[in-house]
């Protein structure tokens, strides 16, 4: 009868706690996988063309937080552009009008930018057609940009890591774009003075650049944009001796925080049983009769709770969440270490793959 009794007591101790035990591991397991950033949109633009008919393709692009899937809709289509991300944080796709399509020049364009369940939304600023620039308050049209003179400081060999320096002389406050023929994407040259653009590309493994590769500026400014050639060879002989000015680096950032976050283990019913039985024996040395059959649930319930936050602390664990921002695009992106990799704020790294490095 004595034993019969200790068993129920120690049955009631163990469902008692069970719910508990379980519903924190679904709560930590829960927070583990939800643990989703807000995506972030910086830049939409599209390439104007001269007419919306039927055949005319309308190239988008679109820069934001690295690794999510981005989708445009716009006004008038019959079908919805998923983008690609050609380069981390930059996103880029061309929609082909069908003869079905009505799009408008006041067609609206609206981008989403998606990582895990939420949602980034802008709205495209510039006009789909050329011709249909805005307006400033005067009514007048507004100026189209231009570039007086766009310019290269060659590489004398056009392999991987060798440099390309270009610089960009137009109107000031705009934003310059250069495409590069054999090389994905395009990159963008900073104004280091006003009118004045400049920025070192480095050749990547996967590029193709030949001598007379094509190479393309692109000024944007007031809704409106104006395309240059490079009117010379990218081969140059000795280096370059003017100083840096800005670097063109996809995967270049700068860790903007690291964060310790702090995870209890939960107590398995290993534990829990161990402390509910060795409660229970001690409470049955306490009293007599039903006194003793009190203690020793009593010390049962309280094992139990014992055993499981002993067992708890001894399984807690720290994680680093580890916030970077992309210097090229000013994305942010986090990445988990089981341990301390070693990173502090300020320290310029590069992110390879998922796997986080020091830049050298």
């Amino acid at each position: 009868m004595y034993f019969r009794k200790l068993l129920q007591a120690v049955c009631a101790a163990l469902l008692a706690l069970g719910p508990v035990a379980m519903g924190a591991h679904a709560q930590a397991q829960s927070y583990q996988s939800n643990r989703v950033y807000t995506p972030i949109i910086n830049g939409f633009n599209v390439e104007e063309v001269r007419r919306l008919t039927p055949g005319v393709e309308l190239h988008f692009e679109l820069y934001g937080t690295p690794g999510g899937s981005a989708m445009l809709r716009i006004d008038g289509a019959t079908r919805n552009l998923n983008l690609t991300e050609v380069e981390p944080g930059q996103y880029s796709g061309t929609y082909i009008i069908g003869t079905h399509d009505r799009i408008r020049p006041e067609s609206g364009v609206t981008a989403n930018l998606r990582l895990g369940n939420q949602v980034a939304t802008s709205l495209l600023r510039e006009s789909l057609l050329q011709a249909n620039a805005p307006r400033s308050r005067s009514g007048q049209l507004a100026s189209m940009p231009a570039i007086q003179r766009f310019e290269v400081q060659g590489s004398p060999e056009l392999g991987p890591g060798n440099e390309l320096r270009f610089t960009v002389f137009g109107t000031p406050g705009g934003r310059v774009e250069v495409a590069i023929a054999g090389a994905r994407g395009v990159f963008f040259l900073p104004e280091v003075r006003p009118g004045e653009y400049d920025a070192i590309y480095t050749i990547r493994g996967a590029d193709r650049i030949a001598p007379d590769s094509r190479v393309t500026a692109t000024i944007r400014a007031n809704g409106r944009y104006t395309t240059s050639v490079l009117g010379r060879p990218l081969l140059g002989g000795g280096r370059m001796e003017a100083p840096r000015q800005a670097r063109y680096c996809s995967n270049c950032a700068v860790v903007e925080t690291v964060n310790v976050i702090e995870v209890s283990g939960n107590g398995s019913y290993l534990g829990t049983v161990g402390g509910a039985v060795v409660g229970g024996l001690l409470g049955s040395q306490v009293g007599s009769g039903s006194g003793r059959t009190a203690a020793s649930v009593a010390g049962a319930v309280a094992g139990g709770i014992a055993g499981r936050n002993i067992e708890r602390n001894m399984n807690r664990e720290q994680r680093y969440e580890v916030v970077v921002r992309y210097t090229n695009s000013g994305a942010l992106q986090t990445l988990q270490y089981e341990n301390d990799p070693g990173f502090r704020q300020g320290d310029r790294v590069r992110v390879n793959k998922g796997v986080l490095v020091r830049d050298q």
